[in-house]
């Protein structure tokens, strides 16, 4: 549906919302052109902030359809890049702070993947942006996906 609009819709950007989290939907509208996939069970202010940040140029997904596009566009963990001066700024539980945020973790999914508080999150997120120089998750997400840390 989307791929023949490309052409008539020009720089428009697309977020897909969904009832379906099935990995072969989630794949084939990012393959069509969609900067990001949401589903019904998203909430409102979750969908405003995700049309947001679509908008300005980030790609948006749950960590669950997340790890779908990773795995469909060849960025399984073998094809990560380990070494980086940048990233050798973090502690290794900063890195694993960064990694969950880039991939678009709230700070309270981070902090119970990781059994800390959200206020220890919050200061790895900190120290984080602070140490690689950085103003905002969504800079942070860019950073990562150039170092194909996603």
């Amino acid at each position: 549906m989307l791929a023949g609009c490309a052409d008539v819709l020009g720089d428009v950007t697309f977020l897909a919302l969904s009832v379906s989290d099935a990995s072969e939907d989630v794949v084939s509208v990012i393959r069509a052109g969609a900067r990001g996939y949401v589903t019904k069970a998203i909430n409102g202010a979750d969908l405003s902030d995700a049309v947001r940040r679509v908008a300005s140029g980030d790609a948006v997904f749950s960590p669950r359809l997340a790890g779908f596009v990773l795995d469909a566009f060849g960025t399984a963990a073998a094809d990560v890049a380990v070494t980086d001066d940048e990233l050798d700024r973090l502690s290794a539980r900063e890195q694993e702070v960064m990694r969950l945020i880039a991939r678009g973790y709230t700070y309270r999914e981070v902090a119970g993947e990781l059994f800390i508080s959200i206020k220890t999150v919050e200061t790895h997120v900190s120290a984080v942006l602070r140490k690689l120089q950085l103003s905002s998750r969504h800079e942070l997400t860019r950073w990562a996906a150039v170092r194909r840390l996603l």
